[in-house]
């Protein structure tokens, strides 16, 4: 197991707080409330030292949850929460009012998996909204499912230059129609030829499914993603609690370690399991490296 690992990727919600639409009539171990106590004999056994929650709801109070989850639990880093895009006016408003009051705020992402239109984050107000977040450097969090969704990012990155974006749980490669890459691998490679896109190795076990979730049938999505995007502009995320569905928060990071381990050398397994994340998200902390 690495030294140091900063988790990217992890959720809680809690259903007394926030209404949470994609967990209605769910019947998974997924649908009840899930703090981030729970994960802390398991993370520290990972050695996870620092994490980053991310939105489960597209609403303020989803958001507001994180943040005190944060200013609460010391190895929580960051919070990639949620802003009404499709109105800038009220998140021009936000960002001058009370992102320099809230030092774990460090991104935004919208589920734009769930929207029936794979164009969303193409729609005007939207764009508004986050030439803003480039205007304050805050980045985007892209939680795509289709070759629609990269199409989408790529214009979106031609309309606003200066958005650092990452693909959450790299959009999904396309392991259950077993193509060796296909349309999506094309487009990873078209978007990677953009520095302001990066790749976020995580959700891979929900992706592969249950059985499946191995270092020998990751890898080559793994490899695929290094190899395109560089050791400079990919990190990863447990996702958590999401991930239980394919098994446990160990399995993840023990699975993503060997694959790593495999593929590259020492200084570069840092980058990628460290620094590159405490980078993208401007994490501030103590280096325990």
């Amino acid at each position: 197991m690495p030294e140091a690992i900063i988790d990217t990727h992890i959720h809680v919600w809690d259903l007394e707080a926030a209404a949470y639409p994609w967990l209605e009539g769910d019947t998974s171990l997924l649908n009840r409330t899930y703090s981030i106590k729970e994960l802390e004999a398991d993370r520290t056994r990972a050695n996870v030292v620092a994490g980053v929650l991310v939105q489960a709801s597209g609403n303020p109070e989803d958001t507001a949850l994180m943040l005190e989850v944060a200013r609460q639990t010391p190895w929580i880093k960051g919070v990639v929460g949620w802003l009404p895009l499709q109105d800038p006016e009220h998140v021009g408003k936000w960002l001058e009012e009370n992102y320099r009051a809230e030092p774990y705020f460090k991104g935004v992402r919208h589920q734009i998996h769930d929207e029936p239109d794979v164009r969303w984050l193409l729609q005007p107000p939207v764009l508004e909204s986050l030439k803003l977040l480039a205007r304050h450097g805050l980045p985007y969090d892209l939680v795509g499912i289709s070759d629609g969704h990269i199409e989408t990012a790529l214009k979106v990155a031609d309309k606003v230059p200066g958005l650092r974006l990452v693909f959450d749980h790299l959009n999904q490669p396309p392991v259950q129609t077993r193509e060796k890459f296909g349309k999506w691998g094309d487009l990873m490679k078209t978007a990677a030829e953009n520095p302001d896109f990066h790749a976020k190795i995580s959700g891979l076990g929900t992706v592969f499914g249950v059985g499946k979730w191995t270092p020998e049938n990751v890898l080559p999505s793994i490899a695929f993603a290094l190899e395109t995007f560089g050791t400079d502009r990919c990190f990863c995320g447990g996702d958590w609690p999401v991930s239980l569905l394919a098994g446990g928060y160990r399995q993840t990071w023990e699975t993503y370690g060997a694959v790593l381990a495999e593929l590259l050398e020492a200084a570069e397994q840092e980058k990628v399991l460290y620094t590159n994340a405490k980078t993208f998200y401007s994490l501030e902390m103590e280096d325990t490296l």
